[in-house]
């Protein structure tokens, strides 16, 4: 329905200015007639005339464009086959003009003129050409601007679907750690194993739920920290200090799911497990005006690997640069300490 409406709208302003350029090159004909009469005639011409050439434009725009696109036939025969609608178009063109526009619009009375002199072909050719390639030229704009947006939402299904691998990588993950923990406590035959099962069962509802969103507040963010911290200070008992700052002047900003919890899952999965002493994490979150700045600290053993990039920081490192346009992702790796140092600008959020 709205590609006829186009077609409508495309042939009605066509004519509109065929009538007026009509109405003006008749004045000096038609002196005498008055001026409705003669913008009427100028109508009745312009509408008229516009119908030999209908022909050619539609054979081109679904004859011509698709055999050209589609490669079927040789391009000389495509083009032999306009040139010969190009003729009858101007047969009738003409025929129109001269028994038709000339006696039954104009009511002249004498002879019309030549039906083929070659002035009046060439002006029939220029003017049938220019409405036809017109018609031609906003065809390929549009299937330009079509052809852009299918890519355009080609390009966005495709991150669309990289984002929901890469979440649905993390939450195994956060899974497989946790339930590490719990194996530990129940092989212990430790009190706590049911309230940290019911604590799992809190962030798991969140991540069926509300990690598939675009976005969610920070503040939702924090609280999945908070709820996974409380899992693992339940395991560590006094062995862990964990000192968590937060300096924010708008809690509802929208954050990506799960951006910043791979992060502290590292901290102690690689640094905390590994460790055989006390252990800290430091945890500081900061944001003002739409900038984020995340950093998390953790001790480690000398001996140890550290701190590895395993699949959940991998998958973060991805996401963030699908999401984030402007944002800084350090690392620091040292013999007995692991840094993460994380800025955000959460303005910058990809329109995915």
């Amino acid at each position: 329905m709205k590609r006829v409406l186009l077609h409508v709208l495309f042939w009605v302003a066509y004519t509109l200015q065929d009538a007026l350029m009509e109405y003006t090159w008749t004045a000096s004909a038609q002196v005498g007639v008055e001026e409705k009469t003669r913008l009427l005639m100028a109508v009745h011409a312009a509408v008229i005339a516009t119908l030999p050439k209908l022909l050619l434009t539609y054979y081109v725009l679904y004859a011509t464009i698709p055999q050209v696109l589609k490669g079927t036939r040789h391009m000389g025969w495509i083009v032999c086959q306009a040139a010969i609608m190009l003729c009858i178009t101007l047969v009738l063109y003409r025929l129109v003009f001269n028994y038709y526009l000339f006696f039954v619009i104009y009511h002249n009375t004498g002879s019309p003129p030549p039906l083929f002199r070659l002035s009046r072909i060439l002006l029939g050719v220029m003017d049938i050409g220019f409405v036809t390639a017109t018609a031609v030229a906003f065809k390929l704009i549009r299937m330009q601007l079509s052809a852009k947006e299918r890519e355009k939402n080609l390009v966005k299904e495709k991150l669309e679907t990289e984002l929901k691998y890469l979440r649905n990588q993390t939450n195994p993950h956060f899974l497989f750690n946790t339930l590490n923990n719990i194996y530990a406590l129940a092989r212990k035959k430790s009190d706590l194993t049911p309230e940290i099962v019911m604590k799992l069962s809190k962030l798991l509802r969140f991540m069926l739920y509300e990690s598939g969103k675009g976005r969610i507040t920070l503040a939702e963010e924090m609280k999945m920290m908070d709820d996974y911290l409380e899992l693992e200070k339940i395991r560590y008992n006094n062995r862990l200090n964990i000192i968590f700052k937060k300096d924010i002047d708008n809690e509802i900003y929208p954050v990506s799911p799960l951006l910043l919890l791979p992060f502290v899952e590292n901290a102690f999965k690689h640094g905390v497990s590994e460790t055989r002493f006390d252990s800290y994490i430091h945890i500081d979150i900061r944001l003002h005006q739409g900038l984020l700045t995340f950093i998390i600290e953790n001790n480690k053993e000398n001996e140890s690997q550290g701190s590895k990039d395993k699949i959940g920081l991998e998958n973060v490192r991805r996401q963030l640069e699908l999401m984030y346009k402007e944002h800084q992702l350090l690392v620091f790796n040292e013999p007995a300490v692991f840094k993460v140092v994380l800025t955000i600008n959460l303005d910058s959020h990809a329109k995915i």
